[in-house]
C-alpha cells in the first residue's frame, strides 16, 4: 500500500511540473528594434502552429504588454498565437514595467502617444517575418485602439483583421485633424471590432460608421463596462458579456 501511495504522489507531482514547464513555454519575453533603433520587448504566448492565426496585443496609456497577461493565454486557447507588446508611451501594469519606454528614454526619443507607430509596425513587421503563413490580427487599447485603426486604413497589406477597445479621436491635441483617425478609417477593409465603456461609445460611433468593411462589429456592454482592453479581465463584472462578444467576432473571422 505504501509503494503504490508513493507512485501516485510521484505521478502527480510529474504531472504538475509538466504542466508548469508547458505553461513556462507558453510565454517568451523577445527585443527587436523599430525603424529608430529603440529596442522593443514583447512577450510571445505560442500554443499553435506558425500557420495559425496571430494576435499582436497592444497596451494603454500609462502602461506595458502586462495588461495582456491573461488576455493572451484566453487567446490561445480559442486557436490565436499571440504577441504582447510595450510601446515606448507607457509605463507599468501587473507588476510588468515598460521595457520598450525605458529603452526608447535612454536613447532620447520622444514617448507620446504618436511616437508608438514605429513599434507597432515593427511588431507587425516581427510577425510577418516569422509567421509568414499567419493571419494578422492587431487589438489595441485606448489610445493604440486609436493607432491599430489608423494603421489598418493605412496600410492595408500589412493585417487581415482589427479590434479596437475604446478608441477615439485622441490625436487633435498633438495638431492632428478633428477627424484623423476617421480619415483611416474610411480605407479599412479588413474585418473590424470595436467595443468600449457604455460611455464611450459616443466617442467611437462616426469612426466605426464610416469603416466600409463588410465584417465589422461594434459591441456596447448591457452594464457600465470597462476602458480598454482590461475589460476583458476576470476582475471586472461585465468580462463575460465582452469574451462572448470578442470571441464570436474572431471565430467567426478567423478560425476555419
Amino acid at each position: 500500500m505504501i509503494v503504490k501511495h508513493v507512485k501516485k504522489n510521484f505521478v502527480l507531482l510529474l504531472l504538475c511540473v509538466l504542466f508548469v514547464v508547458v505553461n513556462i513555454n507558453a510565454q517568451k519575453t523577445i527585443n527587436f528594434l523599430s525603424e529608430d533603433s529603440v529596442q522593443i520587448s514583447a512577450d510571445l504566448y505560442i500554443q499553435h502552429t506558425k500557420s495559425a492565426p496571430f494576435i499582436i496585443f497592444f497596451h494603454q496609456a500609462g502602461w506595458s504588454r502586462g495588461e495582456y497577461i491573461e488576455i493572451a493565454p484566453w487567446a490561445n486557447q480559442l486557436g490565436f498565437n499571440a504577441m504582447a507588446v510595450d510601446q515606448r508611451s507607457g509605463n507599468e501594469v501587473n507588476k510588468i514595467k515598460n521595457q520598450t519606454k525605458i529603452d526608447a528614454r535612454k536613447k532620447g526619443k520622444g514617448t507620446k502617444y504618436l511616437d508608438a507607430v514605429p513599434d507597432i509596425l515593427a511588431a507587425i513587421y516581427y510577425v510577418k517575418k516569422n509567421y509568414p503563413e499567419a493571419k494578422i490580427i492587431i487589438w489595441g487599447s485606448s489610445y493604440s485602439s486609436a493607432l491599430v485603426l489608423k494603421i489598418a486604413g493605412e496600410y492595408p497589406d500589412l493585417v487581415d483583421g482589427v479590434l479596437a477597445f475604446s478608441p477615439a479621436e485622441y490625436y487633435s491635441r498633438f495638431g492632428k485633424p478633428e477627424d484623423y483617425i476617421t480619415q483611416s478609417a474610411k480605407k479599412i477593409q479588413v474585418p473590424v471590432f470595436i467595443t468600449s465603456a457604455q460611455s464611450e461609445a459616443a466617442k467611437w460611433k462616426t469612426i466605426f460608421d464610416n469603416i466600409p468593411s463588410k465584417s465589422k462589429t461594434s459591441f456596447v456592454p448591457t452594464g457600465k463596462g470597462n476602458h480598454g482592453s482590461r475589460a476583458l479581465w476576470t476582475s471586472k463584472t461585465d468580462h463575460t458579456e465582452y469574451r462572448k462578444a470578442v470571441k464570436e467576432f474572431l471565430l467567426q473571422n478567423f478560425i476555419n
